[in-house]
């Protein structure tokens, strides 16, 4: 899950700054089409990943929402299950947001319907990130609050103090293949995208390598 974070944060970030740059679409399809995918395997790591990643401790995280402002209220807020709702909560806001965005912009890159469709994903993506500075400006004053840096578990995967063990193995190979893969698919769009690029120049120097129009043999005089 570390290593999904640090995946989709850069893809997000990448295709937001490319967004407006033309020459640079190519990486902003291509970053958008890595958010897909880690959304799909997200939406599938929810069903039979650890307990920790389960939909079903999302939903029970998310379900304490109303005691904990009741707490509040009385000025007794329990700051520990106040770091799991923030958590909770920008998970489910980034998910949620994250599928708009990348259907929206697969189909204004495929053209399947006209201009106000890139209104919706620009909007989307607006949203997404301000759930993003939202989640980052969390963490930062639960940090202030608690004086300690909630931001290391996120890099760690360890909280400090007793408890239970909520994910026993690292499943450090599942990480490295996650990566693989998605190094894999990078480099196999640059490669497709220099050939695309480079095709027509090869063929043009096949044909006419002087860059002129070479002449045939039949017009030759005798």
């Amino acid at each position: 899950m570390r290593v999904w974070h640090v995946l989709l944060a850069l893809s997000f970030l990448g295709a937001y700054i490319t967004a407006d740059l033309e020459r640079l679409r190519l990486v902003h399809v291509v970053l958008g089409y890595t958010a897909g995918g880690l959304w799909f395997l997200r939406l599938l790591w929810g069903f039979v990943g650890p307990r920790s990643a389960r939909w079903s401790s999302l939903w029970g995280k998310l379900r304490g929402l109303g005691l904990w402002l009741a707490a509040a209220r009385v000025g007794q807020p329990n700051w520990r299950q106040a770091q799991n709702l923030l958590l909770a909560s920008s998970v489910a806001l980034l998910l949620i947001t994250l599928l708009p965005v990348v259907a929206s912009g697969y189909a204004t890159y495929m053209e399947l319907s006209g201009e106000w469709l890139e209104d919706v994903h620009e909007f989307f993506s607006n949203l997404m990130l301000l759930a993003v500075l939202a989640h980052v400006g969390g963490v930062l004053v639960l940090s202030l609050l608690q004086q300690r840096n909630l931001a290391t578990p996120m890099l760690s995967g360890r909280v400090p103090g007793r408890g239970p063990d909520l994910v026993r193995h690292n499943l450090g190979g599942l990480a490295i293949l996650l990566l693989a893969l998605v190094l894999i698919f990078w480099g196999w769009q640059w490669k497709a995208a220099s050939i695309r690029r480079d095709a027509p120049d090869a063929v043009s120097s096949w044909l006419h390598p002087t860059g002129e129009r070479s002449q045939s043999s039949d017009g030759d005089d005798d």
